[in-house]
């Protein structure tokens, strides 16, 4: 079968290569489920392993299938598979367990190993391919009436966990109840972390880079949200003017936003961290203030990164409750399709240059 694939610690690697389809019998105790892909988001991660950034081939492979965002098809299960049946749409979760306690109860993304396993990242091959092969642990089943925007489960589960995680720290409050919440990002995950936050009833304000009017502050507007450029109000002043923030989601890439946050957070509050900064940046911070009112305020900062079955579990119901509040605002992050996984290099420019874009997909069947 076809795959995309690069070739670990070589920088700008990506190709088109034939591998061998996988079988239902590669997964022990008839628990295999064979599924045909149909469609695979890629985002900054993708790129950043074409650059050879991080990544790792599984043990014996000189190559990894990229692509971690899926959906696809069941075609075919294991005798021992009852969970899931031939026809039924999934999406299947990114992380492996480790050897840690967290990983052997089901919280792989909460792991303290060092060495992760993540499919399409690191260790274990991806999905941007003809098939893939699993145990049914790692399979959710999608709503057949949402096919549409299966694709964007996988990112919606980075919000998800992130958010979940902000409520079950607050259990310590005793009583929380949130008001107002500030999204720093208006991209991908910053759009899906604003919709997640208006489902739950509260007033977002969305911060981001770009004028309005364009696509992203439209979208946000079209579900009740605020959306503001940092240009014309930096972070602190949309405390003074939104705030006080009970949540703030952070989803800019840029390590200079979490300082900024910190100082926008209100008191009792929560900020969730969900970039991943690889870089040396260094600034300056006003290091005792932050310090002096996240004591003096009961303020937590959390870090979140990747998410179990829980999360993909609890994104399905998310993104039902949003087609069923605004119909058809899932479907219009789907920017820039391209056909095919012999169009890699498409996909890949689509990524890196394409204006506009919120996600960029392959779309490797027919759904």
């Amino acid at each position: 079968m076809k795959a995309i694939a690069v070739l670990p610690g070589k920088p700008n690697s990506m190709h088109l290569r034939e591998v061998p389809k996988p079988k239902v019998s590669d997964v022990p105790n008839g628990r295999g489920v064979l599924v045909k892909v149909l469609r695979v988001g890629v985002d900054g991660t993708d790129k950043e392993i074409n650059a050879a950034e991080y990544g790792a081939a599984p043990e014996g492979y000189d190559y990894l299938i990229t692509g971690h965002e899926s959906f696809g098809i069941v075609e075919e299960v294991g005798p021992n598979v009852t969970e899931l049946k031939v026809g039924d749409f999934v999406v299947a979760t990114v992380r492996r367990p480790g050897h840690s306690i967290y990983d052997q109860i089901g919280t792989y993304d909460m792991t303290t190993d060092d060495m992760y396993y993540e499919r399409g990242i690191n260790l274990r091959h991806g999905f941007l391919a003809e098939y893939y092969v699993d145990d049914p642990e790692y399979i959710v089943k999608f709503p057949r009436g949402l096919k549409e925007v299966g694709v964007l489960l996988e990112p919606t589960t980075v919000v998800e966990k992130g958010i979940a995680q902000a409520y079950e720290i607050q259990r310590r409050l005793r009583v929380w109840r949130p008001r107002k919440a500030a999204v720093m990002g208006a991209g991908t995950v910053g759009l899906l972390a604003t919709l997640a936050l208006r489902l739950r009833g509260l007033e977002v304000v969305t911060l981001g880079r770009t004028p309005k009017p364009y696509l992203n502050s439209d979208l946000l507007e079209a579900i009740g949200a605020r959306y503001e450029t940092t240009v014309d109000l930096p972070i602190v002043e949309s405390a003074k003017k939104y705030g006080p923030f009970d949540l703030i989601f952070e989803a800019t890439g840029a390590s200079s936003v979490v300082f900024e946050s910190m100082q926008a957070l209100g008191k009792n509050g929560v900020l969730v961290l969900s970039s991943i900064t690889g870089a040396n940046k260094m600034i300056e911070v006003p290091a005792d203030k932050i310090n002096l009112e996240y004591v003096l305020g009961n303020k937590v900062t959390v870090g979140t990164v990747n998410a179990n079955r829980e999360y993909f579990e609890m994104g399905v119901k998310d993104m039902a409750h949003a087609e069923a509040e605004y119909r058809g605002w899932l479907k219009r992050l789907l920017t820039h399709p391209v056909k095919g996984l012999e169009n890699y290099q498409d996909l890949l420019n689509q990524l890196t240059t394409a204006t506009g874009a919120i996600k960029v997909f392959c779309e490797v069947a027919e759904l």
